[in-house]
């Protein structure tokens, strides 16, 4: 997938994040997940466009390895919402596959952009 489309991918990703996050409970843990969720989905987003300025193939790995810990942080939220039933399943589940399909992407560029530098 070319740069531009992801860059555009990753962040729709964090819009619907955020519009998810807006839609839970205000209670503790709903507040709570509200801010984590919102930060690490955000990060995806622009971590992925510092990666893909970034000035050497060592800081392209290093930015796409803090891309990939949020994407993989934002399938943890997106689970712990389904698991605690702050929303409906339904309302969560197309962001969960997002989030593990971003997942998988940002692996296998990892993996060849560690071999690219090798």
């Amino acid at each position: 997938m070319e740069s531009e489309k992801l860059k555009n991918r990753t962040k729709e990703f964090a819009h619907r994040c955020i519009k998810l996050a807006v839609a839970l409970p205000d209670t503790q843990l709903g507040r709570h997940i509200h801010g984590q969720l919102i930060r690490c989905s955000t990060s995806v987003a622009s971590n992925y466009r510092a990666a893909c300025i970034a000035q050497s193939k060592a800081s392209f790995v290093a930015k796409l390895s803090i891309v990939l810990e949020e994407t993989d942080e934002s399938a943890f939220w997106l689970e712990f919402i389904i698991d605690e039933k702050l929303l409906k399943k339904e309302l969560v589940e197309a962001l969960l596959r997002e989030s593990e399909e971003l997942t998988a992407i940002f692996i296998a560029s990892r993996k060849t952009a560690r071999k690219a530098k090798n």
